[in-house]
């Protein structure tokens, strides 16, 4: 009966990322709940696990849901739009300059929001803006894939960026601060790295000058903007709003240093926002009922379900048999081949299962704490940069690749593959070695 229960378990696994795969248009909650129920049924978790994994993901949850209703409010004061048209004035007529300007704009708008909501907001004004420009196809596609990339990769420097980091933050019981101090210089070099490459690759592809583009205007979903909710509003107010949202962000960072539950501070400041928006626009903050994704919530809970079952079952003790003489020798080798192993995880299983699984692993090997913190920080550049090399390695790469489909864009495994093939496993290593340095200095 137990082999029986056992089999059902690993099979739901499966079925639930399968499904995620093949219907990316579905709510990624409803495969993730069912999931999650069928597992409960099995007896693999039981009702008593269920308050561990509430604990563990709640923080996260909390957190990540108050950053997107921060990205909603910036929506209603005009900010994405605002955001596009800077972007055309700063490009001066280059192709050239767009595309580093792209990067820049995806890299802030995820340490500014998250990487998932990054995607929603950046591919529908990117795509709109390449549009206008009337750039054919293959001309798109430098800006749109560059972009997509470094939006996803950016949730590692920064763990609040990326609600996997966060409940891996937790599971490994490593403080915000201290993640951002061991892996914000590391990170962002990759990524200096990863635009490089993708420059270099995409050079040729890229129009050298850019034709003018016509007064246009539209929300993170690609509507019109009308009303006066979406007004654009002046550059100072602009300024004030993006200085507001950047002072948030650093007091996340020291609500963990001083041990204040950072979840609580993320709400506080969203509240804020709410405040100014009600007080400046005259929008009470009901309508976040409705426009906020809730559905994060179950999904992070559903998904964690299913891993925790998976754990039960034994699953992190082979890995532990496995890992722990590899991981053991030194930093580098705990650096490289933990990244490594979550970037061939998260391309088979998705990023947010492989970092869930690849933690609750490291926390039950025995690690010093120097070996344990580098090797949950190789997982984190593992599944958030090495994920990238296959479509389908984060929720968010697929969301794009729905985008795309539905705006008209056309772009294909093999024109995906032919570019991450080349510039993420170079990055990936580079990241993992640099993480490896930076560490031992640190220590």
């Amino acid at each position: 009966m137990h082999d029986l229960m056992a089999i059902i378990t690993i099979c739901t696994f499966f079925l639930t990322i399968g499904f995620m795969f093949w219907k990316p248009n579905v709510n990624e909650a409803i495969p993730a709940s069912i999931g999650a129920c069928i597992v409960l049924l099995t007896g693999t978790v039981t009702f008593a696990d269920l308050g561990s994994i509430t604990e563990t993901i709640s923080g996260a949850a909390i957190t990540i849901i108050a950053t997107i209703v921060m990205a909603i409010v910036l929506e209603s004061f005009g900010f994405f739009q605002w955001a596009a048209e800077l972007l055309v004035r700063k490009a001066r007529g280059s192709g050239i300059r767009l595309f580093w300007l792209t990067n820049l704009f995806c890299f802030l708008m995820t340490l500014f929001v998250n990487n998932d909501g990054s995607i929603l907001i950046t591919t529908p004004i990117l795509m709109m803006l390449l549009k206008s420009m009337r750039l054919k196809n293959h001309q798109q596609i430098p800006y749109l894939l560059s972009g997509a990339l470094i939006a996803t990769a950016s949730s590692a420097p920064i763990g609040v960026s990326n609600i996997v980091n966060l409940i891996a933050l937790k599971i490994v019981h490593m403080d915000l601060y201290m993640h951002t101090a061991m892996m914000f210089v590391p990170a962002s070099l990759g990524l200096v790295l990863l635009s490089v490459l993708l420059f270099f690759l995409f050079y040729r592809t890229l129009p050298k000058r850019l034709p003018p583009v016509p007064s246009w205007g539209l929300t993170p979903g690609g509507h019109p903007l009308k009303g006066e909710t979406t007004a654009v509003r002046s550059n100072k107010f602009m300024r004030n709003v993006l200085i507001f949202v950047f002072c948030v962000r650093v007091s996340l960072f020291l609500a963990s240093y001083i041990h204040f539950p950072v979840s609580l501070m993320a709400v506080i400041g969203s509240a804020c926002l709410l405040a100014w928006r009600w007080i400046y626009l005259k929008i009470p903050p009901l309508d976040m009922i409705k426009k906020t994704p809730w559905y994060i919530l179950i999904f992070a809970f559903g998904m964690y379900v299913i891993i925790y079952g998976l754990r039960n079952l034994g699953l992190t003790e082979w890995l532990i048999h496995f890992l722990q003489p590899l991981v053991a020798g030194s930093l580098l080798h705990a650096s490289v081949l933990m990244g490594l192993l979550l970037s061939v995880l998260s391309n088979l299983f998705n990023n947010h299962p492989a970092l869930m699984v690849g933690t609750l692993t490291l926390t039950n090997m025995g690690l010093d704490p120097i070996t344990l913190k580098i090797s949950y920080l190789a997982s984190v550049i593992g599944s958030d940069m090495g994920s990238l090399l296959l479509p389908i390695g984060t929720l968010a790469t697929i969301m794009w690749m729905h985008i795309l489909r539905k705006g008209g864009v056309k772009i294909s495994w093999g024109q995906y593959l032919k570019v991450t093939i080349i510039v993420i496993p170079i990055t990936v290593i580079v990241t993992l070695i640099i993480l490896s340095y930076w560490v031992s200095w640190l220590f």
